[in-house]
């Protein structure tokens, strides 16, 4: 097991926390990822290194998923097999906390464990309403109800590691991407409830409340808006059909517009929501969801007869209508229409570099980190030692 630890200028919270660990799990393997802090800090990283943790990082900072990411391969290429919990560098983890979500994860599984916090006690208030508004987002999008989607303390399997490093995003929002891809990948998520602690009104947080909190949102965004704009195009079209053909065409306008909806809807997910590195081919995918277009169609066909003989008007009936039948329409597509091979695609895709070729390396010392490149000169990708 590998505890790996990103951490962007960080101070002696650090040092004590990797002390903790190896004296309390002397068997765990503690890789800490210095995300570009500079030379002011090459002390506590030394410090880090001597009380056991293997060092690894790079010059300029890259943001926690990039941290996290490099940690990832660097784990799958020292350690092959092993499970990975991630904890951050700030003090809010407890190490017993650690130690219990670490030993939940199955190595060989394909489950991640989140350690999630309840928001109990004196918790700042940005952090309580950020959180808040993340889950219920979260919620309403993926149909799945999670406690704490913010949390930095997460163990995934050995064979997560290939999939971990090829997901979108590089700072904040890296962390929740992996959530609302997982489920497409063949994933699935377990709870782990851990105390919640905010050391000095979390003042050492890195975390930037306005473009952060943008970086983390626009997945969330970008899930829903589809939706939306199909939801646009279906409403516009329906009511305009209807006017055009006469009120008692509605069987065929909500087949024209629906036609026309769900191909603009089939279009934006395809290219913009789900992962297309882990899609069905073109054909399986479009068969899949004209299929689902159908089903749904016969559903949205009856449940809107239904609303307006009951007397209400066609606009708030549809309205109705497609809020019923929108979650249904996501999850399916996201686990069935749009599902490939998830895992067993990415994780060809995902290999290390030495796996593949057996490249030699390149190692330069500065400081108290190694840097590692390939022998064309390449520095800095993954940069790491192993630890003694």
């Amino acid at each position: 097991m590998i505890v790996l630890i990103p951490a962007y200028e960080p101070d002696d919270r650090l040092v004590r926390l990797v002390e903790s660990i190896r004296r309390a799990a002397p068997q765990l393997h503690v890789v800490v990822v210095d995300d570009g802090s500079g030379s002011a800090y090459t002390e506590v990283f030394a410090a880090a290194r001597a009380r056991g943790a293997a060092v690894i990082g790079y010059a300029a900072n890259r943001g926690k998923g990039s941290a996290l990411k490099s940690g990832f391969r660097h784990a799958a290429r020292a350690f092959p097999g092993e499970a990975v919990v991630c904890a951050d560098c700030d003090g809010q983890h407890d190490v017993a906390d650690i130690l219990r979500v670490a030993g939940r994860v199955e190595p060989s599984g394909r489950t991640m464990v989140l350690g999630s916090r309840r928001f109990t006690g004196r918790v700042p208030p940005r952090s309580r309403l950020g959180n808040a508004a993340t889950a219920v987002a979260f919620r309403l999008v993926t149909r799945v109800r999670l406690h704490d989607t913010q949390t930095g303390l997460r163990a995934y399997p050995a064979a997560m590691l290939p999939w971990l490093a090829t997901v979108d995003g590089d700072r904040f929002e890296y962390e929740l991407n992996l959530l609302l891809h997982a489920a497409g990948a063949g994933y699935a998520v377990e709870e782990v409830e851990i105390a919640t602690i905010y050391l000095a009104g979390n003042a050492s947080s890195h975390f930037r409340p306005v473009l952060d909190s943008l970086r983390i949102y626009a997945p969330l965004a970008k899930f829903a808006l589809s939706s939306v704009a199909a939801f646009v195009v279906d409403t516009v079209a329906v009511l305009a059909l209807v006017a055009a053909m006469g009120s008692d065409s509605l069987l065929p306008a909500v087949l024209g517009a629906r036609a026309l909806s769900a191909s603009v809807n089939f279009l934006i997910n395809r290219a913009l929501v789900f992962d297309r590195d882990a899609q069905a081919p073109v054909r399986v995918a479009a068969a899949r969801y004209w299929a689902l277009v159908a089903a749904l169609l016969a559903a949205n066909f009856a449940l809107l007869t239904a609303l307006t003989e009951l007397g209400l008007a066609l606009l708030p009936a549809k309205v109705l209508t497609e809020a019923a039948l929108w979650a249904v329409s996501y999850q399916v597509q996201r686990r069935v229409v749009f599902a490939g091979a998830g895992p067993a695609r990415t994780a060809a895709r995902g290999r290390p570099e030495s796996a593949q070729g057996g490249e030699q390396a390149l190692v330069l010392r500065v400081g108290s980190v190694d840097l590692v490149g390939d022998v064309h000169g390449h520095v800095g990708e993954d940069l790491g030692v192993h630890q003694p």
